[in-house]
């Protein structure tokens, strides 16, 4: 029985999956509250399959690309039978020779940030006027719904020209008070740094960059909060004072010193965070929330992140949290377990202290 892609997609949305994984060998499998779930009742898929699904949902110079590079990334709206829309961001690549596919579903709806369980001093983050504010985690732990979270917040509420720099576009924002122009790397621009080096003479106010993955785009970050823009990023980092150091080892070692001192005139805050599953489906967020104090800007400048922490844990007044003090209120609400909230800490040993008054 070969597999019908769109049947596929409809049965994402009808079960509540996340991801939908094709493979050649396999079943094909969702992603439900985090865990694969092999779908029941069809066959394990053939190269036909595969070549038939991609087919299906890549435009013929997309496919052309695709067979080029050996791999692609993509993102497409998708039309139900039964009138529901969604968006969809794809990657495509090859294994053992064979076509192979992931999809994302991209809710349609922008979340507020209270409805998605974050804390409301982001808000805050959507009134500064300058600066770089970080959104951190693992892969598929919500990052880009933070972000367009953020960025429809200010929609609603600011006059502002944004530009959004990702690979794929995936959240679809309608202007509001503000003007939104999405640009997608590959179609829209040849990369995050060459789109960099020309925004500031696109008047923009608002800049988000989908992922800092490079020198450039990171150094064009900085000199766009340092020149008046308010920018938002993404980085694959577990906390804080990592996403920090990140940013300050991307540069050569003789920069290091001027770059503390930029960043640390610069960074606004940063939010990490990671998606848990909760027992009987479901997942809630934990985040870290560090805002750039003056206390905080004096390490990064003299490179003592070491300390970031101890500054986070005592910045409650501010906002601020650890995510084991996030965790900790979790458990206490009953919405996490402990053995969970356990497994979810960056600082287990920190996570019973708080609970239990352990040293």
């Amino acid at each position: 029985m070969h597999i019908k892609i769109h049947d596929l997609l409809a049965e994402v949305l009808r079960s509540g999956a996340s991801d939908l994984h094709l493979g050649v060998g396999h079943l094909p499998c969702f992603r439900i509250d985090g865990e694969l779930h092999p779908v029941a009742g069809l066959s394990t898929l053939i190269p036909e399959d595969l070549e038939q699904a991609i087919s299906d949902i890549l435009q013929p110079e997309q496919m052309a690309s695709y067979r080029q590079s050996r791999e692609y990334d993509f993102s497409f709206t998708y039309h139900s039978p039964s009138g529901e829309e969604a968006r969809f961001r794809g990657n495509c690549f090859f294994e053992s020779g064979n076509m192979t596919l992931a999809l994302r579903l991209i809710p349609m709806r922008i979340r507020p940030i209270e409805e998605l369980g974050l804390p409301r001093c982001l808000i805050e983050v959507t009134d500064q006027r300058r600066g770089l504010f970080l959104v951190t985690g693992p892969t598929g732990h919500g990052k880009t719904t933070t972000l367009a979270a953020l960025i429809d917040e200010i929609n609603r509420k600011r006059r502002d020209h944004v530009v959004t720099i990702e690979d794929p576009v995936e959240y679809v924002y309608k202007s509001q008070k503000s003007i939104i122009h999405q640009r997608q790397v590959g179609i829209d621009t040849r990369s995050f740094a060459e789109a960099l080096r020309r925004v500031l003479r696109q008047d923009p106010d608002v800049i988000l960059i989908g992922e800092m993955r490079d020198l450039e785009t990171v150094s064009s970050a900085i000199t766009a909060a340092e020149t008046g823009h308010l920018v938002f990023a993404t980085l694959h980092t577990q906390d804080a004072a990592q996403s920090i150091d990140r940013i300050i080892d991307v540069f050569p070692p003789h920069q290091q010193q001027q770059i503390r001192i930029q960043l640390s005139a610069v960074l606004v805050g940063i939010c990490s965070q990671q998606l848990i599953p909760r027992p009987g489906g479901g997942r809630v967020v934990g985040t870290e929330i560090l805002f750039a104090n003056p206390a905080v800007r004096n390490c990064i400048k003299e490179g003592k992140t070491n300390q970031i922490k101890t500054l986070i844990q005592t910045g409650a007044n501010s906002g601020m949290h650890t995510m084991e003090q996030c965790l900790a209120d979790k458990v206490n609400e009953g919405l996490l377990p402990m053995d969970t909230a356990m497994a979810y800490a960056y600082d287990p040993k920190d996570l019973q202290r708080i609970l239990f008054g352990q040293n």
